[in-house]
């Protein structure tokens, strides 16, 4: 035990430490889970009120992680140790769902492709398009963030998407971006972009497979829609 640190706090520590490693975190709430996570940046202090307090200002435990550097940044008691280890979990986390969605066909992975989407994509605060290119035999040959935007705005112009699978060889593509308000519903301008983009593509062969959208509510997927 660090003799620095009170024994209650020790005590409640390793009580935690031990539910979790005979649990693997099942029924932890956020805080909690938050909880033992700050615990290895900050190992000498009761971390439950700042656990609490980042809850309150990102709402959940994704929210946490998903948090720009500079939003945690300023929440009291949150430090450059903590901050590192907030972003190790995400990037961690994305690693594993995009290996786990990328590993065989995407079209045969599609409910994890769209949970790496939503991790990636569901808390950033501005608008951001992202295009998947894919071969003929629908493997991911790239995965690129094309434009960034505004908050209820991204501008996407169809001949530089049309360039770009041509330069990779891409037999088809996988359109997505996200909306910041937390509402994946589709507005007419995301409507037109989309068939803007699939009439440019035509003459050269290449297919637009769908259109996700990503919120902080859900995933909204074109096709599912009718849309294309």
């Amino acid at each position: 035990m660090d003799n620095d640190e009170p024994p209650d706090h020790a005590g409640h520590r390793q009580r935690l430490r031990e539910r979790f490693l005979t649990t693997e975190g099942t029924g932890f709430a956020d805080y909690e889970l938050l909880e033992l996570l700050l615990t290895i940046a900050i190992p000498r202090r009761d971390v439950k009120p700042l656990a609490k307090s980042l809850l309150k200002r990102f709402r959940d435990f994704a929210g946490v992680v998903s948090a720009s550097q500079t939003d945690l940044a300023g929440v009291e008691g949150v430090g450059p140790g903590t901050i590192a280890a907030l972003k190790l979990v995400q990037a961690g986390s994305l690693r594993l769902l995009r290996q786990q969605a990328t590993d065989r066909p995407i079209l045969n992975s599609w409910q994890r492709l769209q949970d790496y989407l939503a991790a990636d994509m569901a808390h950033r605060q501005i608008e951001y398009f992202r295009l998947l290119f894919l071969d003929k035999r629908n493997h991911l040959i790239a995965d690129e963030m094309q434009q960034s935007g505004t908050i209820d705005h991204t501008p996407v112009y169809p001949r530089e998407v049309v360039r770009r699978a041509l330069e990779v060889g891409a037999t088809a593509l996988i359109l997505v971006h996200n909306h910041p308000s937390g509402d994946p519903t589709p507005s007419r301008a995301d409507i037109e972009m989309t068939k803007d983009i699939v009439r440019a593509l035509q003459p050269v062969g290449v297919v637009v497979h769908d259109h996700l959208i990503v919120g902080r509510s859900g995933t909204t997927s074109f096709k599912s829609l009718e849309l294309l």
